[in-house]
C-alpha cells in the first residue's frame, strides 16, 4: 500500500472530495474521501479515469505560442519565461493603449475563483466572468429574486425528503456522486421521486412519476401545478402569511392557468398534474422543488425556474429537514471565514463591462456581454482575454460566428489541461499541471454543515506544467504587480487564508477537510431572515421591478417546429464531462461518440431505423453534418438530443477527432440569444432540419 494523499477531483466542474493513493511517485488509485459524508468511498467513472488522463501523452505538455494564423494549429514551444514575457507585454501594452479595464478573465466559477479574481482586479481591471451564462445564471438570478441568496447560499436536504421534484435536473447522470447518493438515502427511506423531461433519462428510470413535457413548456406546466396547489388550498398558508410577499398577486396571476390549459401547452395531462400537486401536500414540508441546474435553455428559463423557488415556498418547505435550505458559511458557525487574496489590493477605478450596457439583463459577469464588448466595443472595448480551464468555444454557441468577436482581440490566452477549442484557437496556450499534480487555494464549501477543504499535490508535474497559484503569481510579476501576489509557495497562500481562522494546515492532514459544526444549522423556524430588501421571500420582486421586469410573466406559447425541422436538445452523459473528456482513452472506450437521439414515429417517417446516418443542417442553411440515429420512443417527437462536448476537430486528440458531432455548431447565429432577465443563454431554441443522409 503507497501513501494517501487527500484532494478534490478534477475531471468534471463538481470537484468531489477524493483520496488518492501514491506509490513510488505514480497514482496507483482513487476513490471518494471516506470521511466525507454521502460519498462512502464512491466515486464516478469521470473520476475513476483521472489516472488515464495523467499519463496520456494526448495533453498539452509544454507553453506553445501560436505560429501561424488563429486556429491553424500551427505552434512553437516556448519557456515558461518566454510564454510569460509574450502575455506580460501584449497586456501591458493592451492596457497603456485602451485602459486596464480592456483585459478580462473567464474561467470555470465555483470554489477557487479568489484567486482568478484576486488576480484580475490587481492588474486593475473589474472583467471578471464565470461560464454561467452557459449553465446557471437563470437560476442564480432566479433564486436571488425571491430569496435574496445565490445559487450557491442554497441548498436541498435530499437525504430527509418525502418527495423530490426534477425538471429537467438529469441528476442521475449529471453527476454530482455525494447529490446522488444522498438522493438515494432519502428515496430508500420512502421518499418519492418525479421527474420531467422531454426524454426519458437514467433518471426518469429511477423515478415514481416521469411526465414526458414538449419541449419549451417547463413554465406552463409550473404554472398549471402552482394553480392547482393555490386552489386546492395545498399551500402551507401559516407559512406563506409569515414570510412571503405577493402571494395575492400570485394568486391573481396564475388563475387563467388551469391544469387543463397547462395541458394544452405541454402535454402532461390535468391528471397528472392534479395528482403530483395531491402528492406533495401529502409530504409538505419535506418537499424539494429543484430550482434547475444549467438552465440555459429556453427564452422563459428564468421565470420557469422562478417558480420552482416559489412552489418551495408554498411548500412551507424553506429551512426545514427534508426541503430547501439556506447553505451556511463559516459566520453561521461563529468562526471566521477564509481572508481573501485580494482583501490588500485596491478595487478597479472602472466598472465591468456589462454594468452600463443597455438593455442589460439582471446581474453582472455575463461572458456573452464581454464578447459583446470585444465585437462592438461599447461601452468599452475589451481588447485582450485570459481564460483559465474554460473552453468558451465549444460552450457557447456558434463557435464559428464567436470568431468574429475574438478576432478583434489583441491578445488571447488559454490556461488549460486540455488542448480545447478555446486554447487551439488562441495566441498562447500555458499548460497547467493536472489536479493530481498541483496544490489548489484552500475553499469553503457552505452547506447545512460547512467546512474548509484543501486539494493538495499528489505526484510531481509528468510534463513542463505548473499550477494555477504559480501561473498568476509569475503573471503578476511580469505584469509589474507582484507586491499583491508576493507568495513563493502554495502553503504562503495557504497560511494568508488560515489567518484568523483558527484553523491549521495539519489539521487537514487526517481527513483532507475540517468541518465547522458538528450538526446541521437550520435558522430559527419562527425568524427567519432572508436577503432580499423586504426581508421576506418575494414572490413580486423589488429588485425586479426596479430594473424594469416583471415578476410574474405571462406565458407565451413556444413556436412549433416546421416539418422535417426539431428542437435541437442537447445534455450530457455519467460518463463523459462534456469536450473535457472525450479524448480520455478510458472514457472514449465506454463512450467514443453521439448519435442523435428522434422519436421512432419521425424515424419512420424518413425510413430510418437505429445505427442508419441521419444529415442534419443548421438553421442558416450553411452547417451540416452527418451522425448515427438512435431510434426512439423515449423523447418527444418536436425534438432531437445529442450528447455534448462530442465532434473534436483538434488533431492531436486522435482517439476522439472526427468523432460525433458538436452541437453548438448548429447553434448558429447565437451567440447573443440570452433570456432577456436572466442572462443564460437560449441553447434551445434552435431548429435543425434532419432527413435520412
Amino acid at each position: 500500500m503507497g501513501q494517501f494523499v487527500y484532494s478534490l477531483c478534477g475531471m468534471c466542474a463538481v470537484r468531489c472530495p477524493v483520496r488518492v493513493e501514491v506509490k513510488d511517485g505514480r497514482v496507483t488509485w482513487i476513490e471518494g474521501n471516506p470521511h466525507v459524508g454521502g460519498m462512502e468511498g464512491s466515486l464516478c467513472a469521470k473520476g475513476a479515469a483521472a489516472i488515464s488522463f495523467e499519463y496520456d501523452s494526448e495533453r498539452v505538455q509544454t507553453p506553445l505560442i501560436r505560429d501561424g494564423a488563429r486556429g491553424s494549429g500551427r505552434w512553437r514551444k516556448a519557456s515558461w519565461d518566454e510564454a510569460l514575457d509574450y502575455i506580460g507585454e501584449k497586456l501591458k501594452a493592451t492596457q497603456a493603449k485602451y485602459g486596464k479595464k480592456s483585459v478580462a478573465l473567464t474561467d470555470r466559477g465555483g470554489l477557487f475563483t479568489d484567486l482568478t479574481k484576486s488576480f484580475i482586479k490587481a492588474i486593475g481591471s473589474p472583467n471578471y466572468f464565470d461560464h454561467d451564462d452557459s449553465c446557471a445564471k437563470n437560476v442564480n438570478i432566479a433564486v436571488q429574486s425571491v430569496y435574496g441568496y445565490g445559487r450557491g447560499e442554497t441548498g436541498y436536504d435530499y437525504a430527509n425528503a418525502k418527495h423530490i421534484v426534477l425538471v429537467g435536473r438529469n441528476l442521475f447522470e449529471a453527476l454530482n456522486v455525494k447529490e446522488v447518493n444522498n438522493v438515494l438515502n432519502g428515496m430508500e427511506k420512502g421518499a418519492k421521486l418525479t421527474y420531467v423531461d422531454i426524454r426519458a433519462t437514467t433518471t426518469a428510470a429511477k423515478a415514481d412519476n416521469f411526465y414526458r413535457i414538449r419541449p419549451g413548456t417547463d413554465y406552463a406546466f409550473l404554472l398549471g401545478l402552482i394553480h392547482e396547489i393555490i386552489a386546492k388550498g395545498y399551500y402551507d398558508a401559516n407559512f406563506v402569511a409569515k414570510n412571503c410577499d405577493g402571494f395575492e398577486e400570485l394568486q391573481a396571476f396564475v388563475q387563467p392557468y388551469s391544469p387543463e390549459w397547462a395541458e394544452r401547452e405541454c402535454e402532461i395531462s390535468a391528471a397528472n398534474i392534479r395528482d403530483l400537486a395531491a402528492q406533495v401536500n401529502a409530504a409538505k414540508p419535506k418537499v424539494i422543488f429543484h430550482g434547475g441546474w444549467m438552465f440555459a435553455r429556453y427564452r422563459d428559463s428564468f421565470y420557469a425556474s422562478r417558480m420552482l423557488y416559489i412552489l418551495n415556498a408554498l411548500m412551507g418547505s424553506v429551512e426545514t429537514k427534508g426541503g430547501f435550505t439556506i447553505a451556511k458559511g463559516p459566520g453561521d458557525c461563529g468562526r471566521k471565514g477564509l481572508q481573501s487574496l485580494g482583501k490588500n489590493i485596491p478595487e478597479p477605478q472602472d466598472k465591468i463591462v456589462d454594468a452600463a450596457m443597455p438593455g442589460k439583463t439582471m446581474g453582472s459577469g455575463h461572458i456573452v456581454n464581454c464578447y459583446k464588448a470585444m465585437r462592438y466595443g461599447q461601452p468599452y472595448p475589451i481588447k485582450a482575454l485570459i481564460c483559465y480551464r474554460y473552453d468558451v468555444m465549444t460552450s457557447l454557441p456558434d463557435p464559428e460566428g464567436q470568431k468574429k468577436y475574438l478576432d478583434n482581440l489583441d491578445l488571447l490566452v488559454s490556461i488549460d489541461v486540455n488542448y480545447s477549442d478555446m486554447a487551439w484557437y488562441s495566441d498562447v496556450i500555458l499548460p497547467e499541471a493536472t489536479y493530481l499534480e498541483r496544490s489548489n487555494i484552500i475553499c469553503a464549501q457552505k452547506g447545512l454543515k460547512p467546512q474548509f477543504a484543501i486539494r493538495r499535490q499528489a505526484i510531481e508535474p509528468l510534463y513542463d506544467a505548473k499550477p494555477g497559484w504559480e501561473i498568476f503569481t509569475l503573471l503578476a510579476e511580469k505584469m509589474g504587480v507582484g507586491q499583491y501576489f508576493p507568495y513563493k509557495s502554495i502553503e504562503d497562500m495557504w497560511r494568508v487564508q488560515l489567518e484568523g481562522t483558527g484553523v491549521t494546515l495539519a489539521d487537514f492532514d487526517g481527513k483532507g477537510v475540517v468541518g465547522l459544526s458538528k450538526d446541521a444549522i437550520f435558522q430559527d423556524p419562527d425568524n427567519l431572515k432572508f436577503k432580499t430588501p423586504s426581508g421576506k421571500i418575494e414572490f413580486v420582486s423589488q429588485n425586479l421591478s426596479k430594473n424594469g421586469f416583471e415578476s410574474l410573466k405571462p406565458y407565451v406559447s413556444p413556436n412549433r417546429p416546421e416539418a422535417g425541422h426539431y428542437r435541437l436538445v442537447f445534455g450530457r452523459s455519467p460518463a463523459q464531462a462534456h469536450a473535457q473528456s472525450v479524448n480520455n482513452l478510458y472514457l472514449n472506450e465506454i463512450l467514443p461518440e453521439n448519435h442523435l437521439w428522434i422519436h421512432e414515429s419521425e424515424a419512420m417517417k424518413m425510413g430510418v431505423k437505429s445505427g442508419d446516418m441521419l444529415k442534419i443542417t443548421a438553421p442558416d442553411g450553411v452547417y451540416t453534418g452527418v451522425m448515427k440515429a438512435k431510434v426512439t420512443p423515449f423523447i418527444h417527437p418536436e425534438a432531437v438530443f445529442m450528447l455534448h462536448g462530442f465532434g473534436n476537430d483538434i488533431p492531436l486528440k486522435t482517439r476522439s477527432f472526427g468523432r460525433g458531432l458538436r452541437d453548438s455548431k448548429f447553434e448558429t447565429g447565437m451567440v447573443e440569444m440570452v433570456d432577456p432577465v436572466g442572462g443564460g443563454v437560449a441553447y434551445l431554441e434552435c431548429f435543425v432540419k434532419v432527413e435520412k443522409a
